[in-house]
């Protein structure tokens, strides 16, 4: 079996590139900082799904995102989670929270409808995200 993003994360998010492990996607609600990685891998739910290697290539990669993103942006808090309670496919959200933010402190999920980036918006993101992405193997 191989590796084919789940439709409902394909609709709801933007690739912004492709990491060793991961496939790396912007949430698109411009309300959050919001990104997400799916490692390419077929049939997974569960982090402990994933070989040994490609754990600490996940936890790798989930650092260097959570570290760029709150460079970038600043925020109060990094929410990172692998929920998968709508989307069993293996992928973990990271969310930078500022205090007061729309949904503060309250999870960010159905809180209110998501705003879609225009494209100016989605620009600037990706050039503040990855002014702060440090490794050569982790480039956007």
């Amino acid at each position: 079996m191989d590796f084919e993003l789940h439709p409902r994360l394909a609709a709801d998010t933007f690739v912004l590139g492709q990491w060793p492990l991961c496939t790396l996607l912007l949430m698109n609600d411009a309300q959050y900082p919001w990104c997400i990685l799916v490692p390419r891998r077929a049939g997974l739910r569960e982090i402990h799904d994933l070989p040994d290697a490609d754990q600490q290539q996940l936890l790798r990669e989930s650092s260097a995102l959570g570290r760029a993103l709150m460079q970038a942006f600043g925020g109060f808090k990094l929410n990172v989670a692998a929920l998968g309670n709508v989307v069993a496919q293996l992928h973990v959200h990271h969310i930078v929270r500022f205090d007061g933010d729309p949904a503060w402190p309250a999870p960010v999920w159905g809180k209110h409808p998501a705003r879609p980036y225009t494209d100016a918006e989605r620009r600037t993101f990706v050039e503040r995200l990855a002014a702060h992405v440090t490794d050569a193997q982790l480039a956007l």
